[in-house]
C-alpha cells in the first residue's frame, strides 16, 4: 500500500462494516510460479481475513472468481450498493482491499469513490456491478 493512500482507520472507525463483504479467490495461482503451494490466492485470502478480523470487515474466501487471466482476484460487495471485481492484485495488497471495503461502506451513493482508493484498486478494477434493485432514469 502506498504512503499516499489513507489507512483503514483514516477512512472510518473500526466498527463493524455492516453489509460489506470482501471475497478473495483462494484458487488464484502466482504468475511467477503457478505450481506453488499453497496457492498465492489462498495466502492472500488468509492475510485479508486476518486483517479483516482486526478491523471489523467481513472477509470470505471463494473457490474461484473466474478471473484467471487477471489473478490474484477479489470482489468487494455491499448489500444495497455496487459490487466491484479486482484483478492483478499482489500479496501486499491485502490492506488495500480493506480500505476499499471501508470506502464503499461509507459511500453515500453506493459507489466506491476514486479519491482515496489505493492504486491497486484503481489499476486492477475489472468490473463494477450495480445492485440488484438498481434502475437508472432515462429521458
Amino acid at each position: 500500500m502506498t504512503a499516499t493512500v489513507p489507512s483503514l482507520t483514516d477512512v472510518t472507525d473500526k466498527s463493524k462494516a455492516q453489509g460489506v463483504v470482501v471475497f478473495v479467490c483462494r484458487s488464484c495461482r502466482a504468475e511467477a510460479d503457478p505450481t506453488a503451494e499453497p496457492r498465492a490466492g489462498a495466502t492472500l485470502a488468509q492475510t485479508v481475513s486476518a486483517l479483516g478480523k482486526d478491523e471489523g470487515v467481513t472477509v470470505r474466501s471463494v473457490n474461484c472468481l473466474a478471473n484467471c487471466k487477471r489473478g490474484l482476484s477479489a470482489a468487494i460487495r455491499t448489500q444495497d450498493g455496487w459490487s466491484y471485481i479486482f484483478g492483478g492484485l499482489a500479496q501486499d495488497d491485502a490492506a488495500d482491499l480493506l480500505v476499499g471495503a471501508r470506502l464503499l461502506e461509507n459511500a453515500p451513493d453506493g459507489l466506491m469513490p476514486w479519491r482515496g482508493r489505493p492504486d491497486s484498486l484503481k489499476r486492477g478494477m475489472v468490473a463494477r456491478i450495480p445492485a440488484l434493485h438498481h434502475t437508472e432514469e432515462t429521458p
